[in-house]
């Protein structure tokens, strides 16, 4: 067998180390996001009562700027469909 090159091993370690950086950032992001629609979901259940599955289920594929926009919607609504 071969043995690979200085360079071939750098590079080839570089990939990995920047696969490694971007799986972190991406779990993070997933993290933080996942975060913001369970707290959007416990707020909603304290003023509205509680919510049914499938909004449940929607606000869990919402991705941050619509659970945003529904975090500042809640904060001045009266009902439940004047949020989502």
């Amino acid at each position: 067998m071969k043995k690979m090159s200085a360079f071939a091993e750098r590079y080839i370690q570089q990939g990995i180390e920047q696969g490694v950086a971007q799986g972190i950032a991406q779990g993070i992001a997933q993290g933080v996001r996942q975060g913001e629609a369970e707290m959007l979901c416990l707020l909603l259940q304290r003023k509205f009562g509680e919510l049914p599955p499938a909004l449940e289920a929607r606000i869990a594929v919402a991705d941050a700027a619509q659970l945003l926009t529904w975090s500042e919607r809640l904060l001045v609504a009266e009902r439940l469909d004047q949020v989502l």
